[in-house]
């Protein structure tokens, strides 16, 4: 068996999450705790109690998501003295869960990371007026489909292709009037959905140049290992190992393009059969399904899940 530890993105996040992990393990405390401590707030009290609204927050909702992926970790590592690269051959995330793939392999340090998160968040979400840019899921358009409808729909404003997901589902990023055109012009190219979504901002399109910015001089401040396992990097959906492409990857990120679905392909590519997503709820798992049917994926996400995992190891 050959597998591949993958760690979720923003839209993962739910009020309670991790809850059940800070009350069964003393490991998963001490992880919320370092976060709590490196950001200066209780980020905890409000992944466990909510209120919602605040979770949601970009600033928010990143750090939180990455400190349930290494609650996970460090549960397994203090419950089965699993090490990752004992257990895995390559590890990746989606957007922000890049962030929690390098903390989980020694890259970043866990209060470097939740910082970088921090500042990632309120980056993005400061670097395009509120209601100025949006996002849309495009359902049942292939990669080279939402491509075309990008160009037909973006008339001089700014407009891409944001998230590769899985076969049929790629999310477009931009402007908010481009955005609302792309819904039109993918539905009459077939789409079989196509919606606006919930989301602060307009990610992973060149309107997040100023966070790109941000992010270049927050990665430049901090100390980056080589990882333990090689990461799958969003933006190249190719392994990578070394510290100073790492920065320069995770900079690129911001503006660029997540190929997910290629990401997931170059790890079959490379014999992995198993996907273990670790952290919040189960979308990266239900995208692998869709992404190749001989792709097993199963969730670390709460005590059960733990006891599962440790033991099929």
């Amino acid at each position: 068996m050959s597998r591949a530890f993958v760690f979720p993105g923003q839209g993962s996040q739910a009020v309670g999450m991790g809850k059940e992990f800070a009350d069964a393990f003393p490991a998963a405390r001490e992880v919320f705790e370092e976060v709590d401590d490196a950001l200066g707030q209780k980020l905890s009290k409000l992944m466990f109690e909510g209120p919602e609204d605040e979770l949601t927050l970009t600033e928010n909702a990143q750090p939180a998501l990455m400190a349930v992926s290494m609650a996970a970790m460090a549960v397994l590592k203090s419950e089965g003295g699993v090490e990752i690269q004992n257990v895995a051959d390559f590890v990746a995330g989606h957007s922000l869960g890049e962030y929690s793939a390098l903390a989980a392999v020694g890259t970043f340090s866990l209060a470097d990371t939740a910082r970088l998160l921090k500042t990632r968040g309120k980056a993005m979400q400061q670097a395009v007026p509120v209601g100025e840019g949006a996002m849309a899921a495009l359902l049942g358009l292939d990669l080279d489909q939402a491509k075309e409808v990008v160009e037909e729909a973006a008339q001089g404003d700014v407009l891409a292709t944001a998230n590769d997901n899985a076969p049929g589902q790629v999310v477009v990023s931009g402007k908010k009037e481009a955005v609302e055109r792309a819904v039109d012009v993918a539905k009459e190219k077939g789409a079989k959905r196509a919606m606006l979504l919930q989301v602060s901002a307009p990610f992973h399109c060149p309107m997040m140049a100023p966070a790109a910015d941000v992010m270049a001089e927050a990665l430049a401040a901090v100390t980056i290992e080589a990882p333990l396992v090689p990461l799958i990097a969003n933006v190249t959906a190719a392994p990578v190992e070394d510290p100073a492409e790492i920065r320069r990857l995770l900079v690129e990120q911001v503006t660029g393009m997540v190929r997910w679905r290629e990401s997931c392909l170059t790890m079959r590519e490379k014999g992995v059969d198993t996907l273990v997503e670790a952290g919040s709820g189960k979308v990266l798992s239900g995208l692998a399904k869709r992404i190749d049917r001989d792709l097993a994926a199963s969730n670390v996400g709460g005590p059960a899940d733990v006891e599962a995992f440790l033991g099929s190891l």
